[in-house]
């Protein structure tokens, strides 16, 4: 049994086919083809019947992938951890909202600038699979919604957020007193990254108040809904300390919405002492300090970190892409 074959055999349960596997590696279908037929000999399970266009796990096939995602989790945590060599950074996988993706870039900053040597790796996700990623080690530390109760998943509050509804001067809502959210449906929406998570921010706001607003307007951040706002194309809510400063030079104004500021909690969730990675650890109890506090509020949307990257696809996938490839080579051979 080899990581080719159990990542293999994990896209195929993930994706519902050979086709797509094949497509997410990289490599032909005959490879992912004869990986997953390695893992039936070896364990005696057919793992998956095909199913109308899709297919169906067998019982030990869903033991199988909730188990190979952890094995491949801890493989790449392994890789990432195990260097040692002087002035080499260490690496670690962060999950976030992309709420929480625009604020957090000063945090990390900050956190680097204390000599921790990080090097970081976001992903953005929706609030819900925090627990998922955390336990299959897909991420070492989520920043967001808490992920829910779980007892191997040990999450602390690190912020407080302030949101409020805001609006250029001149829109139609401006100045009136006591305004009911549900009056709010009838207004054109400004929302950051396309996806709405009801874990977080707006989606929270929207799931609460079950607004379902006749026009929303989609933008790639919410720095860019933010600076819509203020050209008068609609409103928007925001975090209060990101629209301080278009707030007192009346480019924007907040909008005297009832039930606001709307405050939410975010926390840093890892998995317990002696599963985490130990530079998670240090982040999450970095989080917690009146120090990553003031650079989160004192920090404008859309801040990005000198030492985060965007996520890409690591040593690891190529790895297992090559050695599909050679197996399928050899068994031609």
């Amino acid at each position: 049994m080899t990581l080719a074959q159990l990542h293999s055999f994990v896209l195929v349960a993930q994706l519902g086919s050979v086709k797509a596997a094949a497509a997410e590696l990289e490599v032909t279908e005959p490879a992912v083809s004869v990986a997953v037929a390695a893992l039936r000999k070896e364990l005696g399970d057919e793992l998956f019947v095909r199913a109308g266009r899709g297919i169906a796990l067998t019982p030990g096939g869903r033991r199988l992938a909730a188990l190979a995602s952890e094995i491949l989790g801890l493989a790449e945590q392994a890789r990432r951890s195990v260097p040692d060599s002087p002035g080499q950074p260490q690496r670690i996988q962060i999950a976030v909202t992309d709420p929480v993706a625009e604020h957090i870039g000063p945090l990390i900053d900050a956190f680097g600038a204390r000599g921790e040597g990080i090097e970081v790796d976001f992903e953005t996700a929706a609030g819900a699979s925090f627990a998922d990623m955390l336990e299959h080690r897909r991420a070492d530390i989520a920043l967001g919604p808490h992920p829910g109760p779980s007892p191997s998943i040990a999450s602390v509050p690190f912020l407080r957020c302030q949101l409020v509804v805001v609006a250029a001067p001149g829109h139609p809502l401006a100045g009136r007193p006591e305004i009911l959210p549900q009056t709010l449906a009838s207004h054109r929406w400004l929302v950051g990254p396309p996806e709405l998570d009801p874990s977080t921010t707006t989606g929270l706001f929207f799931e609460r108040h079950r607004l379902a607003p006749a026009e929303l307007a989609r933008f790639t951040s919410q720095a860019a809904a933010i600076a819509a706002a203020a050209a008068g194309e609609g409103i928007v809510l925001a975090l209060a300390h990101s629209v301080l400063h278009e707030v007192r030079r009346r480019a924007l104004v907040r909008l005297d919405v009832r039930g606001t500021p709307f405050v939410e909690i975010w926390h840093a969730a890892t998995l317990g002492v002696g599963r985490a990675l130990p530079a998670a650890l240090a982040l999450q109890r970095f989080a917690t300090t009146p120090e990553a506090t003031q650079a989160i509020v004192s920090g404008r949307a859309g801040t990005a970190s000198t030492r985060a990257r965007p996520k890409v696809h690591v040593t690891l996938w190529r790895a297992v892409a090559d050695q599909l490839d050679a197996a399928e080579t050899a068994k031609r051979a």
